[in-house]
């Protein structure tokens, strides 16, 4: 019996080390990316961690413990000049914990989560710190921070390759003429960016690089055409989700949403430029049901909280069915028509119509939206091309020319471009006008008046019959009419989710109120709490107000 319990405590003395050893963890790097609004901290880490923060203040910091882990390597300094921290200390906590200590330059309001290896990615512990965000109704909350020695080590950290600065402002441009005549608005949306890179070609090759640098140079043929105004949705290289993408284009108040990406295949021999719009019944193809899962993923590859990819729309999953998007998706399929036919004349097109897929980035109710694939980045041809500045500037050059081609053809009314139409000043301009459901010869005669005795005969037609998706040249002569969008009721946003905080450690009710601009009598009543405890886990509903 002696041996026995002797022999069973040593296994569990076994089973207790393998476990301690499999919670240890290197921290291999340190990255940084600074956005509009935030500044995000990134941990490359290679086994899953548990970690507490702490926000201290007198002076103000941050102190945040990793147990049982370890920062390797000799490390530079991190590019911290443009963000509210000052410097990042760190030193070993207890002889086996790693404790980083940010120094703070400005009051920020810090979150922190831990994403797991996913999609060829290492696990990350993610520290997100918001610009001075100070509700009216809240209260500062001191909180305990553990001591510090009073000799710590600072480290350098290397970011590779990182941006040091918050990116610059979109180019300004007016937003109409001297007339009052309101300019036509693009937002040009660069996919992926920050610690999701996107799709990887040859010689690094980087999606997030790639994407950016064809919306800017799409931005500024924009703005270079009189009537239109281009917006960038990321300035910089870092992450912006996916929902909010569109949520920054509708507050753009934007004719046109068009999200440039780069992508890659499972065989190298996958090439040619595609124009998507959203499909409400599943993707067209193998690659593009393959595409819209990648891109979709991107979420949880950039960490945004508990995405279900299994029910990717669940915000706007009622809007979806109404008229507004069925009208937003037809002019989103008429504007893809005309890009992809423009881009035909510098790129090979894996396909010759405009694919449709269940891409998140899409789903916007009330703003026409595509996504245009440039390329294959893992075609080492296509690579090649969009590796280079001329190229970039060619493809963002054909891509607008096919989005004014659409505008010039389906001016929305008050605008700049519909006043220039009917005064006869774009009168140079070869009108064509692609056939959508509900289009008839007649009505298209009368939109653009003219004929349809001319319309026929301009097109070499033997009858009155036009096929969805025929293009039809609009004889000069006629005066054309402003599109006005089908009549759809205004777009009201769903209720939002009611909003949750998990505990995590470190995590106090006093410093869970403030964080929300809530009271702490608040949160107790809307949980029924008869204290002020929380517990690591603990899901509490947060009250609106």
């Amino acid at each position: 019996m002696v041996c026995f319990r002797w022999l069973s405590a040593i296994c569990c003395l076994g089973v207790l080390l393998v476990a301690q050893a499999a919670q240890s963890a290197n921290v291999n790097g340190v990255r940084v990316w600074r956005a509009p609004d935030h500044t995000r901290i990134v941990l490359d880490l290679d086994a899953p961690v548990q970690h507490s923060l702490t926000l201290a203040g007198n002076p103000d910091r941050i102190i945040l413990d990793v147990p049982n882990s370890k920062l390797l390597g000799d490390l530079a300094k991190l590019p911290l000049a443009d963000t509210p921290v000052m410097v990042i200390r760190s030193y070993v906590h207890n002889k086996t914990d790693l404790r980083l200590v940010l120094d703070l330059k400005a009051k920020v309001a810090p979150n922190s989560f831990a994403l797991k290896a996913h999609a060829g990615m290492h696990d990350r512990l993610v520290i997100d710190l918001y610009d001075e965000v100070t509700p009216a109704n809240s209260t500062t909350v001191a909180t305990a921070a553990p001591s510090i020695p009073p000799t710590t080590k600072s480290v350098a950290v290397q970011d590779k390759p990182a941006v040091s600065a918050p990116a610059p402002a979109p180019v300004t441009t007016a937003s109409a003429d001297l007339s009052g005549k309101r300019f036509i608005v693009i937002a040009v949306d660069a996919g992926h960016g920050g610690e999701d890179p996107g799709a990887m070609g040859p010689n690094r090759l980087r999606e997030k690089e790639v994407t950016l640098a064809i919306a800017k140079e799409l931005v500024a043929a924009i703005n270079a055409q009189p009537g239109f105004t281009g917006k960038l949705t990321r300035t910089g290289d870092y992450f912006i989700p996916l929902k909010k993408r569109r949520d920054l284009a509708r507050n753009m108040k934007a004719d046109l949403f068009v999200s440039i990406h780069a992508d890659a295949f499972t065989k190298a021999s996958a090439r040619g430029a595609s124009v998507f719009a959203l499909s409400q019944n599943g993707a067209t193809s193998e690659t593009a049901r393959f595409l819209a899962q990648r891109e979709n993923e991107s979420d949880l590859i950039g960490g945004v909280g508990d995405i279900s990819l299994g029910d990717k729309d669940q915000v706007l999953a009622g809007v979806l069915v109404d008229l507004s998007m069925t009208a937003t998706l037809n002019s989103s399929l008429q504007v893809g028509h005309h890009v992809l036919s423009s881009m035909g004349g510098l790129a090979h097109l894996h396909k010759r119509h405009v694919e449709q897929a269940g891409f998140m980035v899409l789903k916007s109710p009330d703003v026409p939206s595509i996504l245009v694939e440039t390329g294959f980045i893992s075609n080492p041809d296509e690579a090649r091309k969009l590796a280079t500045p001329a190229y970039r500037k060619q493809m963002a050059q054909s891509v607008f020319k096919g989005i004014k081609q659409h505008f010039y053809q389906h001016p929305p009314a008050g605008t700049y471009v519909a006043a220039q139409l009917e005064s006869g000043a774009l009168k140079d301009f070869e009108r064509q006008h692609t056939v959508a459901r509900g289009d008839s010869l007649s009505g298209i005669a009368a939109r653009y008046g003219v004929s349809m005795q001319s319309l026929m005969l301009h097109n070499n037609l033997r009858g009155t019959t036009v096929n969805l998706g025929q293009t039809l040249k609009i004889p000069a002569g006629g005066t054309a009419v402003a599109s006005q969008p089908v009549a759809r009721p205004s777009y009201t946003p769903p209720p939002a989710a009611p909003r949750q905080h998990k505990v995590v450690a470190g995590d106090t009710l006093s410093r869970i109120a403030s964080r929300y601009g809530v009271s702490i009598a608040a949160i107790q009543r809307h949980n029924n709490m008869k204290n002020a405890t929380v517990k690591i886990g603990q899901t509490l509903k947060i009250p609106t107000s």
